[in-house]
């Protein structure tokens, strides 16, 4: 039977606005499902834009969460036209870019409704370390890059879409199939030396968390609603934990994918499931040390004793590391279908279906900073530079870069 997936964010694709699902229901049934209007902020912090480029096709179509990967003063993004870019994250001035997996067409000209549609684009965003910047495509495309230059080191395929960034490690490259297989990677050459085969559910939530790494072990969100822990070197299963039952009368029902960004402690590793569970987890032996029944599609953020997520609902949340318990919560965003969370020096970071960017006070959830980075959707992670500029990549290719807010 083929996969079915849920594309969460199908509204999201046509709709950039309130006035887009005016019409297509009763007046009352439009407003239960309209973003919340946003209010005045009484003394807001500054919030200035660096700079804004747009770097190419949308992946507006596709229902992704694609982020730029960074590493020192460089972003890296790819998009549905197959390239890959190296950015400057100081002033947003392109410092190379390579097409390597083109979207084409064939076909007569003159029948143009016979004209076949050959896929390409990278699906997947890129990850980056070790001196090379990997991204995966909609046919399975693995590509390895120069991060300096840009220049093609190596090309493998997996058996079916990627559409998350691989983790890149200097013993092994992880890659995530869209089918539930797990690659790793010779860095060297791109050959494959294991692979590890989860399987997927009938229907799930269009969209992989990417691998995170301690060094020994990588982290892995699946969407029957477990994490698993595998050994960089062979594949191995260290441990597995489910974090959410997959319950119900129906396929819809029992989605508990646990698909946005794993959190990484000192010893613990956090995760949060669609079905609405999050949970905290030892990295020694996977055993839970706390659970809540709060939860989302997007992921987690850390800062200092707190794990910061978003909800379905729109309602962001800081729980104690702990324990678990509820530090705030902040309610006003709601609808607005809410990025997983970042944190910009002292505040919280997430953007919204309409191109907002919230600022929140990290000690209360107070709304102090807002901008409109695009007018399009944002839906990946917004990221932080080690320099505390804070990037965000829209729906349809915009990238857009703040600085620190003054304290």
């Amino acid at each position: 039977m083929l996969r079915r997936t849920l594309i969460i964010a199908a509204l999201l694709a046509t709709a950039t606005g309130c006035s887009t699902l005016k019409g297509w229901f009763g007046d009352k049934a439009s407003k239960a499902i309209e973003p919340a209007e946003l209010t005045e902020i009484s003394s807001a912090i500054a919030v200035d834009k660096a700079w804004s480029r747009k770097l190419g096709d949308e992946n507006a179509s596709l229902g992704l969460r694609q982020r730029p990967a960074i590493e020192g003063d460089r972003l890296y993004v790819s998009n549905d036209e197959g390239r890959v870019l190296a950015i400057s994250a100081n002033t947003g001035d392109v410092l190379w870019d390579s097409e390597v997996a083109p979207t084409r067409k064939e076909g007569s000209r003159l029948f143009f409704w016979r004209r076949k549609a050959i896929d390409g684009g990278l699906s997947g965003g890129p990850g980056v370390g070790n001196g090379l910047v990997v991204a995966g495509g909609r046919n399975g495309e693995v590509i390895a890059l120069d991060a300096e230059t840009g220049a093609e080191r190596w090309r493998t395929k997996v058996t079916s879409e990627v559409i998350a960034a691989p983790l890149v490690t200097p013993e092994r490259i992880i890659v995530r199939a869209n089918d539930g297989r797990t690659f790793g990677l010779d860095p060297a050459d791109g050959s494959r030396k294991w692979v590890f085969d989860r399987g997927v559910p009938a229907l799930s939530v269009r969209g992989n968390g990417a691998p995170v790494s301690d060094g020994q072990l990588a982290y892995l969100g699946y969407d029957d609603g477990t994490v698993v822990a595998l050994r960089i070197a062979d594949g191995l299963v260290a441990w597995t934990q489910l974090v959410a039952e997959s319950e119900g009368r129906n396929d819809l029902d029992r989605m508990a994918d646990v698909d946005g960004e794993l959190a990484l402690g000192y010893s613990e590793l956090y995760a949060t499931s669609f079905a609405g569970q999050t949970m905290a987890i030892s990295t020694q032996n996977g055993r839970p040390l706390w659970n809540r029944d709060t939860g989302g599609y997007s992921g987690l953020a850390l800062l200092g004793d707190r794990v910061v997520l978003s909800d379905p609902s729109g309602t962001v949340w800081a729980l104690d590391r702990t324990s678990g318990s509820a530090l705030w919560r902040q309610e006003a965003l709601a609808r607005r279908w809410l990025t997983t969370p970042a944190i910009h020096g002292n505040y919280v970071v997430v953007g919204d279906v309409e191109g907002y960017l919230h600022w929140l006070r990290a000690d209360d959830g107070v709304i102090v900073g807002r901008d409109r980075a695009s007018r399009a959707p944002i839906r990946g992670t917004p990221q932080v530079t080690p320099t505390g500029t804070l990037v965000v990549l829209d729906s349809e290719g915009r990238l857009s870069a703040y600085p620190s807010p003054a304290q």
